[in-house]
């Protein structure tokens, strides 16, 4: 006779709530159930066993020695049923939905274009939505929870959590014609003895090469501001000024007028994380995105968390 294939899942549901609650009123209280259907239930699977279950007195029941091995054998089947359903369910999860992150310009053109293509190549069921944003507009949706996560500069700010990605130096951008010879280097100093063009205060960008030109008290420009990193390398490349801009950009530059040059006094430079509000738990789907992201571009970039600048 095959005696698993003739008890149901309910069955044996209502025989670990009988043994778990010591009572067959309590476990049909916690069943929704009539008291006289549980016992029916437990009388089923005794039958069907050939064993008796629970020792029945007028004020207690207790499991026989062949209800406590039914008991720890049902707890492990149902652990096991409930982690598989639930690692099913996970998978599917992962492999269907939507999810939005805001993101760097920066990280946006350089290093997210292969990662979201092979991503959405393995997950087309998943919708994608990626915003470029300014670093202040960045954290702010994240605030608003506007996004799953953010990639781009990281922060301080304790409300979110980051997981460094890369860390980059600055370096500048100075047309031929500022130059009287070729060098390699050049001091921050020296740099803004020319006119420079930055970026608006709401960029990462900016607000380091302020911080850096105030720790070494020189005058912060202000007479050519732009939002777009391309916009300052064009303005740089016409031969409007000079510019200090992230080395992976600066790499990926079609560049003919100007020469970019290592920052010295000080070297200056930028991490990049995946940002996310503080203890939040992503969606399977932007998990998997998120780790990806986060495996792709340090295996891609040289300029990893571990490097020397």
């Amino acid at each position: 006779m095959d005696v698993i294939g003739s008890i149901n899942m309910k069955v044996l549901q209502t025989f670990l709530a009988v043994a778990e609650k010591g009572s067959f009123r309590a476990a049909a209280e916690t069943l929704n159930r009539s008291h006289s259907a549980v016992c029916a239930q437990i009388m089923q699977i005794e039958g069907q066993l050939g064993v008796v279950l629970f020792e029945r007195t007028t004020r207690s029941v207790k499991l026989t020695v062949e209800g406590h091995h039914l008991r720890d054998s049902a707890r492990k089947a149902f652990y096991e049923i409930n982690l598989g359903l639930r690692r099913i369910r996970e998978q599917s999860d992962a492999r269907r939905g939507q999810l939005a992150l805001a993101c760097s310009s920066h990280m946006a053109s350089i290093h997210l274009p292969p990662v979201l293509t092979e991503f959405v190549r393995t997950y087309p069921g998943i919708a994608v939505t990626v915003r470029e944003l300014t670093s202040q507009d960045l954290y702010e949706a994240l605030r608003q929870k506007e996004v799953d996560f953010a990639v781009g500069p990281q922060t301080d700010d304790p409300a979110f959590d980051c997981t460094t990605i890369m860390v980059e130096p600055l370096q500048a951008l100075v047309p031929h014609h500022f130059l009287i010879s070729p060098r390699d280097s050049i001091t921050l100093a020296e740099l803004s003895r020319f006119p420079m063009l930055v970026q608006i205060q709401a960029t990462a960008v900016r607000r380091l090469v302020e911080g850096a030109m105030q720790e070494q008290g020189l005058e912060v420009p202000t007479r050519y501001q732009f939002i777009q990193s391309e916009t300052v390398i064009a303005m740089a490349e016409a031969g409007l000024g000079v510019a200090v801009q992230p080395a992976s950009r600066l790499a990926k530059a079609s560049l003919k007028a100007t020469a970019v040059l290592n920052l010295t006094e000080p070297c200056i430079t930028r991490s990049m994380a995946l940002i996310t509000l503080r203890k939040q738990s992503l969606s399977p789907a932007a998990q998997n995105f998120a780790d990806k992201i986060i495996q792709d571009v340090r295996k891609t970039t040289r300029f990893n968390c571990d490097a020397e600048i």
